[in-house]
């Protein structure tokens, strides 16, 4: 019987390091990843698909600022979900391809996915949130002058702007999200971390934010208990003392485990931090096995041969 799994391929599935992000670009790296995610379902996997939209909503953002003297700005919540179908758009269409040149006929299916946040979220307050490329610190300053941008070092691979993350509460349309799955469709959902949203007088309102897509994945896959929730990044494996001498490879370690690295300051907030923590969340909701590994071992992954595998603490040694 075919597992359950969730995806969430990060941003190096569709932008990889030193490219412009243009829509070539993506479109090829997105036939790559959807061969990688074929492969999966060929092997008695069901897949649903979350991803990444920092890149890309930065630019959206950059490309209605700077036109602004033209055109109306856009709210950050609009252009999340400009990029949700755009992204979207671009991995239906590799999916299908992989999946017809596999001789697998599988629908393949976009969900524009609201998140409900709380309109007190400390988030608000103190933006964390990396959107956008990378900039030097002089024209990160500049742009901190110039347009207000808050503005961080990210991963040690230059400026980045910043903005407000809150916490993930509820998935607006889980209920189509999981009829859909149960009808035999390859969802793509929640891209982006889904739109950010909250409650006022019975209604959802747009707010200017961007949720982190782990958090709100490990959220999807607790709502339709998946089998596996894989995280997808540029790393086979996580590791300790990452780019020490004494860095250590994790192959399969408890939750109990993973929390005690996270507290120990081993995995960095910007980078693989909140991948942890998502997987934290996971296994602690109930989830059975969270793995992260790269978007080229995932069949390897999911078989025991490759990747980090965080399970419950009583399932260690199973």
């Amino acid at each position: 019987m075919p597992k359950l799994a969730l995806v969430a391929i990060g941003g190096n599935s569709l932008i990889r390091a030193g490219q412009r992000g243009t829509v070539a670009e993506q479109r090829d790296n997105a036939a790559t990843t959807a061969k990688y995610i074929a492969q999966l379902i060929r092997n008695d996997y069901f897949v649903v698909l979350t991803h990444g939209n920092g890149p890309q909503v930065g630019a959206q953002l950059l490309r209605s600022e700077l036109a602004s003297s033209q055109v109306h700005p856009e709210p950050l919540d609009v252009c999340v979900a400009d990029t949700q179908g755009s992204i979207g758009y671009v991995l239906e269409h590799a999916l299908q391809r992989a999946l017809d040149e596999a001789s697998m006929r599988v629908p393949v299916v976009t969900v524009l996915t609201q998140v409900v946040v709380g309109g007190d979220d400390p988030g608000f307050l103190h933006p964390t949130k990396p959107v956008g490329p990378f900039y030097s610190e002089e024209e990160a300053r500049r742009r901190e002058r110039e347009l207000g941008w808050k503005m961080v070092e990210d991963a040690d691979r230059g400026y980045r702007r910043v903005v407000a993350s809150p916490e993930p509460l509820e998935i607006v349309e889980i209920d189509a999200i999981r009829r859909l799955v149960l009808n035999g469709y390859i969802v793509i959902a929640a891209g982006g971390g889904g739109i950010p949203v909250v409650r006022r007088d019975g209604y959802v309102e747009g707010v200017e934010a961007v949720i982190d897509k782990d958090l709100v994945s490990a959220l999807l896959a607790r709502e339709l208990n998946v089998d596996t929730f894989i995280i997808s990044t540029d790393a086979e494996k996580v590791f300790l003392n990452y780019r020490k001498p004494n860095q250590q490879a994790l192959d399969r370690i408890t939750v109990s485990e993973a929390e005690l690295y996270f507290t120990d300051g081993h995995f960095p907030p910007g980078n693989m931090g909140p991948k942890i923590s998502s997987a934290i969340r996971f296994i602690r909701g109930g989830g059975k096995e969270a793995v992260i590994t790269s978007p080229e071992c995932l069949l390897d992954a999911v078989r025991g041969r490759t990747g980090t595998h965080i399970v419950p603490d009583e399932r260690v040694f199973s």
